[in-house]
């Protein structure tokens, strides 16, 4: 038997696009948080940008009682899916045979997407969106606080947008006889911000309702432990990624609050809150089947359902009616497990081809309305071609069969129901490595 497989071709074309996420399929996940640059060998340098497209369409509830949870199917909702691209980083080097550093930078979490027809927008006619709630059986006082409210932000769309970035440092030590083993960590910084807005009267009185919370930078840590054993191209990773606590800014508009206190209460506030990002865990794992056939897992687990986002206005508001703890504005009912399976072969000197399966669970169904999908399952194509000796382009692709979620509100009504929906997904890697010697 060879002692090592020539498998230097067929690291990239899978990692390409490595539990590239879409949005809300799971929670906020977008990015997998995927360190696998840190275990190639030597120097190792790569820049990934993915492009994303959904097709996230339903149709909403007639219903627009709120004192109701029942789903009576309405008008469609059209494509809520923004298309979104993001991009990572990654450069790693090895000091000496024992100690490795590296720094990594992705986009790990995101939203964004937006409602442009049926009761996620604000109609334009007070007297319409009255009559409407009444002949929902809402009684004409609160038909008209609502209504009035509505009428702040007529014609506006309902919309979510939700951006992070983060940077990672890593410092890796090797040790064990044969240098198979490897502990690693590093500090995390993470900046996260958001705008939402919601309107129509698929929100009852929360319709008007907008925040912005401003950018806000804070830390975290990783660490991990790997095992490697390169006479059968053998890496396996296990990867924990600490929760990430944020005081953020917000200026939120709640114009109910006005209305219904006739004007004593302002319906704008400026505050603080905090939202703590979840912590993670990531298991990547590759093995030499043949000579020139990589085999490839990966598993992601991230707790949502510890995940809250709770704006101090909106949750005010909401208290006098449903108690001193109020409502989130976003909640999730399930943690999210996603895998990823891949085979790579190469057949060519320079060049390899890769395919892989995927699911992810979701987190949970019902879903926020703000992102109605309950995971999916994947196919992925991709290849790599080495230009020169360290030089290589990665290319590759995905598409994603969404699983069937109901939209509810914080109250738990549903508002909107989604069925038979998909995307796809498009990636491209340029890398550079080189080996060293000590």
């Amino acid at each position: 038997m060879r002692k090592n497989f020539h498998l230097k071709t067929l690291a990239v074309a899978i990692a390409t696009l490595s539990i590239a996420s879409v949005t809300n399929a799971a929670g906020l996940d977008r990015s997998g948080q995927d360190v696998t640059a840190f275990f190639q060998d030597g120097i190792y340098a790569e820049a990934v940008y993915t492009y994303i497209d959904a097709d996230v369409s339903g149709y909403d509830s007639s219903n627009n009682n709120n004192s109701t949870n029942e789903y009576v199917q309405g008008d469609k909702t059209g494509d809520i899916a923004e298309a979104y691209d993001f991009a990572r980083y990654a450069v790693k080097a090895d000091i000496n045979d024992t100690f490795s550093i590296g720094v990594l930078y992705d986009e790990p979490f995101g939203a964004a997407a937006e409602y442009t027809q049926s009761n996620f927008v604000a109609s334009e006619s007070f007297g319409e969106s009255a009559g409407k709630l009444v002949a929902d059986g809402v009684d004409g006082q609160t038909a008209g606080a609502i209504a009035t409210a509505e009428a702040t932000g007529a014609g506006e769309h309902t919309n979510v947008e939700v951006r992070s970035q983060s940077l990672t440092g890593m410092l890796g030590m090797k040790f064990g006889a044969n240098k198979n083993f490897q502990v690693y960590g590093g500090p995390v910084a993470q900046r996260i911000q958001a705008e939402t807005k919601l309107r129509g009267l698929a929100y009852g009185p929360a319709s008007g309702y907008t925040s912005t919370s401003n950018p806000d930078m804070d830390y975290g840590y990783i660490a991990g432990v790997a095992y490697y054993k390169p006479e059968i191209a053998l890496k396996a990773a296990l990867t924990y990624r600490s929760e990430i606590e944020h005081n953020v800014d917000i200026a939120e508009t709640y114009p109910i609050r006005s209305i219904i206190s006739g004007g004593a209460l302002s319906a704008s506030q400026s505050s603080n809150y905090e939202i703590t990002t979840p912590k993670s865990v990531n298991f990547d794992f590759q093995t030499g089947i043949n000579p020139t056939t990589l085999a490839t897992a990966k598993v992601r687990w991230v707790p949502w359902s510890d995940f809250v986002i709770t704006p101090p206005l909106y949750n005010e508001v909401s208290q006098a009616n449903y108690g001193p703890d109020g409502l989130n504005l976003v909640e999730y009912e399930d943690d999210q497990w996603q895998v990823e399976l891949g085979l790579a072969k190469r057949v060519a000197p320079a060049l390899a081809i890769s395919g892989t399966v995927g699911w992810d669970s979701g987190a949970g169904d019902t879903t926020t309305s703000l992102g109605p999908i309950d995971g999916y399952y994947s196919v992925g194509l991709g290849a790599k071609y080495n230009v020169t000796e360290n030089w290589a382009v990665s290319a590759g692709g995905k598409y994603l069969w969404f699983g069937d979620a109901q939209g509810a509100l914080p109250t738990d009504k549903i508002v909107a129901d989604f069925e038979d929906n998909d995307g796809f997904i498009l990636g491209v890697k340029v890398s550079y490595q080189a080996a060293q010697s000590f």
